[in-house]
Order: structure tokens, then C-alpha cells, then sequence
């Protein structure tokens, strides 16, 4: 089934059920008012939104037209975000920009920072930074998948974290290049270079996906355009060091994850077929999920980085779809503004 929240006067929206088509969607109140509510009692209230899924199919249920435009993210804020880095190759690049290099440990142990999810963007919302944001902090997207999990008990095993995995959704994970260098070298990692994120309009039960979602990867053509040119075409499924089960094991190794508990991917990263650095799109490549790691590519071939990050008035845009062109998730569209 397909969830989403819509707009209201209230912080935490409307919980939906979605056609898959995502062209409709009923009010499930009566079942639980909020996402978060749910997953709160997932045992019980799943099944019960599952009817309502199939009687949106059928024709059974009262519907009314779903727009995009109208819904928060899934979770307009969560009790947690845990953003990992799943495709390692990502996180080699980006630290070869900035002249780090990279402990072996990290092919082998997961890195995760813990983002602010008091307040996540609308999926269509202005990315707004005041001015002097603009070109000076390296304003950067980044093209995530992410899962919500119901209660996972503290040092769950991998196979137990799977089982807990209820939702998947896309995520746009805006990041301040410009202030992380800086920030890291204090030792206490992201946090002012790490802002408000997005997710997808839609989130989507594991069963959806048939044989794309093996358990612990999905593997689906992640498109992300930019001022609507494909700026990365991405394979979701290849080059994921960690699957989900993984990364939620390793952020309840020492603590228990409450119900609605948000683990991110981290930036989707594809090598070439001879293990070289992804190409551009233009050049027949795979392209790129974030801006950092084309600049980075652009240093390794030609000494330095010619793509500039995020302009006020650019527009990002990230979705995938199933083999019949259908929007699994809905888009992610956000111009960044001047607050």
C-alpha cells in the first residue's frame, strides 16, 4: 500500500491511504489520524489501511483526487533520522575533495550521522537560505532511499531489523558543503551543514515492489534532474556496500529505535562497468545523485571542479519509476530561494 500526509492546521498532517497510481486517496481518520500514529501500532492498524488500499483498487472505497502539491513529507517530523552512507563509493569521492582520505574500516562498518527531524521540507517546498548562503555555503542535494521501521529492541540482529522494516521512501538530504570541512574538524560532526531534508509525497509498503525490493535494497532507476535536465540516472540496487537491514542494525547497537524511526541510504553512488568513477549523463553515464561527486569526478580528470553548486533559482527534482514509466514514490521538486 502507498501512505502519505496531507496538508492541515496541524504540525503533523493528515494520515491518506494512495492508489498506486497515486491519482487517489481516501482519509483513513478513523483509523489513525497521523503516519506516526500507525506506526505506533502497526500490528493492528496496517492491516486495517490495507483494506482500505484494496478497496481504493476496487472501486469499493470513497476516494477523492491526490495531489502531490497537497502533502508534507510522509513524516512531517520524526522522533529520529539516522542518515547512513550505504554506498561507500560516494563517500571516497567526496572525501577525495576534501583531501581526506579514507580508513579502510569504512568497507566494513557503517558511517551514520543523526540529522534534525523536528521538522522536515514539503516535497514540493523552496529550499530558502538567507543571502549569504548563496554561493558561499555550497548548497548541494542529495538522492537518498530511506525506510521508516517500527520498534527495533537495542543489539537487534540484522534478520530481526529487516522484519521491521514497514515503509520506503525517497529523500532529498540538503547538505552545506561549504560549512562542512570546518564543522567536521571540530569532532562532533554535521549539524549546521546539514538542514531541514525532503522525502517523497508517498511512502510505499516492501511488498509493492515485488522482485525490485530483495528485503534489504531496492533496486530501481533513480532520476534526478536538475533545472530539468537529467543530471543522474542512478541504479538504486548496485553498489550498496549496506542494505537497510544493516544500517538499522548498526544504529540499534546501543540503543532501541521507537516506532517511526527514519534510516536514510545516504547519497546513491554508481562506479562505471571498470570500476572507475560514474560518468556524466551527457556522456552516456549514469550520472550523479548529488553535486559534490561530479565535482569531484571534474578534479580527478581535469585538476579541478567546473559544475557550481546550487543557485538561488535552481531546481532539483528526484523520482523513479516502475518499468510502465508510473511515479512509485511521487517527486521530490524544490527550487531553492532567498529566505
Amino acid at each position: 500500500m502507498k501512505l502519505a500526509t496531507l496538508k492541515d492546521s496541524t504540525r503533523d498532517g493528515r494520515l491518506v491511504v494512495v492508489s498506486r497510481d497515486l491519482t487517489r486517496c481516501s482519509d483513513v481518520g478513523h483509523i489513525a489520524r497521523t503516519l506516526q500514529a500507525a506506526l505506533d501500532d502497526w500490528r493492528h492498524a496496517a492491516p486495517r489501511l490495507r483494506e482500505v488500499a484494496e478497496g481504493l483498487e476496487s472501486g469499493g472505497q470513497p476516494s477523492r483526487r491526490f495531489h502531490e502539491h497537497d502533502a508534507c513529507s510522509p513524516l512531517p517530523r520524526a522522533y529520529q533520522w539516522a542518515d547512513g552512507s550505504a554506498y561507500v563509493n560516494h563517500v571516497e569521492l567526496v572525501r577525495k575533495a576534501r583531501g581526506a582520505a579514507m580508513p579502510e574500516s569504512f568497507w566494513t562498518d557503517p558511517l551514520m550521522y543523526q540529522g534534525g527531524s523536528d521538522g522536515f521540507l514539503a516535497p514540493r517546498e523552496p529550499i530558502r537560505f538567507p543571502p549569504e548562503a548563496d554561493p558561499a555555503w555550497g548548497i548541494d542535494f542529495e538522492a537518498e532511499v530511506a525506510v521508516i521501521t517500527g520498534d527495533v529492541a537495542m543489539g537487534a540482529s540484522e534478520a530481526e531489523a529487516a522484519k521491521a522494516i514497514c515503509l520506503l521512501m525517497l529523500v532529498n538530504d540538503v547538505s552545506l558543503r561549504g560549512l562542512i570541512p570546518d564543522e567536521l574538524a571540530k569532532g562532533f560532526g554535521f549539524f549546521q551543514s546539514k538542514p531541514a531534508s525532503a522525502f517523497s509525497p508517498v511512502a510505499v509498503t516492501p511488498d509493492e515492489f515485488g522482485g525490485a525490493w530483495d528485503g534489504g535494497r531496492l533496486s530501481v532507476t533513480l532520476a534526478v534532474d536538475l533545472n530539468g535536465k537529467p543530471f543522474g540516472r542512478v541504479e538504486t540496487g548496485r553498489d550498496m556496500t549496506f542494505a537497510f537491514p544493516r544500517l538499522i542494525a548498526h544504529a540499534a547497537k546501543t540503543r532501541a529505535l521507537c516506532a517511526g524511526t527514519i534510516v536514510g541510504s545516504g547519497t546513491v553512488s554508481n562506479k562505471d562497468a571498470d570500476g572507475s568513477p560514474g560518468r556524466p549523463v551527457s556522456e552516456g553515464g549514469r550520472g550523479y545523485a548529488c553535486i559534490a561527486e561530479q565535482r569531484t569526478v571534474e578534479t580527478i580528470r581535469a585538476g579541478k571542479p567546473s559544475t557550481p553548486f546550487l543557485r538561488f533559482g535552481d531546481t532539483v527534482r528526484i523520482e523513479a519509476k516502475d518499468e510502465k514509466g508510473h511515479s512509485m514514490f511521487g517527486a521530490i521538486e524544490q527550487k531553492v530561494e532567498s529566505a
